[in-house]
């Protein structure tokens, strides 16, 4: 029993990185009043040129910055529809979405002749020695940098929010963007920046995908990852560490199916294999619309703010 928890603790820091760096990024965009539907088109991009670059360099860390640049201009782009032009920003986000969806399965297949490419390298993980004889303690061991980055990052972002005057500024332009103005804040440049910087952590998740989870993208990526970052947030009630519980508890569920799949004998027999790759899914669907009712949006999110108007 224990060693199958510990298989479970695992691989669920495995498989955290995506959805949580993604759900970070959305939080942080959603908060400075811009929805972050398009978080599944910018992992989608940056798993394609995180794995391009990596091929190309031979160094998955520079595949990385690749990555997030690709998922931070796609950002960019739709920060400039909301903000500069006031554009619907739920039909941005699916452009996005649509965009990232045939233009990625058209460059994978142009450029490699396959739905794949090939296999290159990949993030480094960290080693604790010192946890080796600890029984379920050492899953810690053994993981990702990127896991790390993603574990330690909600802590940053809570630090940000609530103990910075930066912080401070993005929420209120969240909740009264008007109000904030009228005090001097710049509504469309923290607007911006909170985009874009959203659009690089997703980049992250997205890169993770690709350089970290496996060694190439796949045309599946990111597999709907991306809106479970985005029911992450709503679930998390928009905040960093309620997201990063949501992420975890998606991840979770996704080693819990794999572990019913490897050890559990016959469980196939009576559960399609469908069923149990919906499993992670739908626990966390299931969950989401346990809380949706108690969930309540930043104020001004998806609202287009007007300087003229205010």
């Amino acid at each position: 029993m224990l060693a199958f928890i510990e298989a479970i603790l695992a691989s669920t820091l495995d498989f955290a990185p995506p959805v949580l760096f993604a759900a970070l990024g959305g939080m942080l965009s959603e908060r400075a009043g811009i929805v972050a539907l398009g978080l599944e088109g910018m992992m989608r991009l940056s798993a394609f040129f995180a794995a391009v670059g990596t091929l190309a360099t031979g160094n998955p860390w520079l595949g990385l910055c690749c990555g997030m640049g690709a998922a931070g201009l796609a950002a960019l782009g739709h920060a400039w529809l909301a903000i500069r032009w006031r554009s619907d920003q739920i039909i941005s986000g699916v452009a996005i979405n649509l965009v990232a969806l045939a233009g990625v399965t058209f460059l994978v297949e142009a450029l490699y002749g396959s739905t794949d490419t090939t296999g290159s390298a990949t993030i480094g993980k960290l080693e604790l020695g010192f946890l080796s004889d600890l029984p379920v303690v050492r899953a810690l061991s053994n993981h990702s940098w990127l896991t790390w980055i993603a574990l330690l990052l909600p802590v940053a972002l809570h630090a940000l929010f609530y103990a910075t005057p930066l912080g401070l500024r993005i929420l209120a332009v969240g909740e009264k963007p008007a109000a904030a103005a009228t005090l001097g804040v710049d509504v469309a440049a923290i607007r911006y920046g909170c985009v874009v910087v959203g659009g690089l952590l997703a980049g992250m998740g997205g890169a993770a995908l690709s350089i970290s989870t496996l060694d190439r993208f796949s045309n599946h990526m990111p597999a709907g990852q991306g809106f479970i970052a985005l029911a992450a947030v709503i679930f998390g009630k928009w905040t960093p560490f309620g997201a990063c519980g949501a992420a975890l508890f998606f991840a979770a569920a996704n080693a819990l199916r794999i572990g019913l799949e490897s050890s559990v004998p016959g469980v196939q027999e009576f559960l399609p294999s469908g069923v149990l790759l919906a499993l992670p899914y739908a626990l966390t669907l299931c969950l989401l619309a346990g809380f949706i009712g108690r969930a309540q949006a930043p104020a001004a999110s998806g609202i287009p703010f007007d300087t003229e108007r205010r």
